[in-house]
C-alpha cells in the first residue's frame, strides 16, 4: 500500500456505507408507495399493510443494517483517529480502515439479503472482522504510544 495516508478519507466513507441501506430500504418503500419522510421511523407500521413478508422482511433488515453502521461508526472514527495520532505506520492504518470498509460492504449486503440461519452466522462472522480490524487499531495505538512515553 502507499505511503499517503487514506484512513481519515474511510471516516465519510464509512458515513456513506452506513446510511446506504437506508436508502434502499426508502427505495423498497417507494416500489409500494410513497416513503413517509416525515415520520420515516413509523414507516414499518404503514408499510405491513402494502408490502409482502419478504418485501418487509428486506425493508426492516435494510434499516437495521443502517443503524448497526451508525452505532459502529464512531468507534470506527476514533481507532481511526488514536492510530493517526499514535503515528501508527500509514499502510497499517490504512490496511485495517480498508479492511473495515470492505467489512461493512459484505455485511450490508448479507445483512439486508439474508434469510437464512446459516448465511446469518456468516454476516455475524463479517461483523467481528470490522471489530477486530477496529480494536486492532486502538491496540497499535496503545503500543504506539506507550513506545513514545
Amino acid at each position: 500500500m502507499s505511503t499517503t495516508n487514506y484512513s481519515l478519507y474511510t471516516i465519510p466513507v464509512a458515513w456513506v456505507l452506513s446510511i446506504a441501506p437506508h436508502f434502499y430500504a426508502a427505495s423498497l418503500a417507494n416500489k409500494v408507495g410513497k416513503f413517509d419522510n416525515t415520520n420515516p421511523r413509523n414507516s414499518t407500521e404503514k408499510l405491513k399493510a402494502k408490502m409482502s413478508a419478504a418485501q418487509l422482511g428486506m425493508y426492516q433488515r435494510a434499516e437495521a443494517a443502517q443503524q448497526n453502521g451508525f452505532e459502529n461508526i464512531g468507534l470506527f472514527a476514533a481507532s481511526v483517529v488514536a492510530a493517526n495520532v499514535a503515528r501508527v505506520p500509514v499502510s497499517t492504518v490504512n490496511s485495517l480502515s480498508l479492511f473495515y470498509l470492505a467489512s461493512r460492504v459484505v455485511y450490508n449486503l448479507l445483512y439486508i439479503n439474508t434469510e437464512s440461519l446459516p448465511i446469518s452466522n456468516v454476516r455475524s462472522v463479517v461483523f467481528v472482522g470490522g471489530i477486530v480490524s477496529i480494536m486492532t487499531l486502538f491496540v497499535k495505538a496503545g503500543n504506539a504510544l506507550n513506545l513514545l512515553l
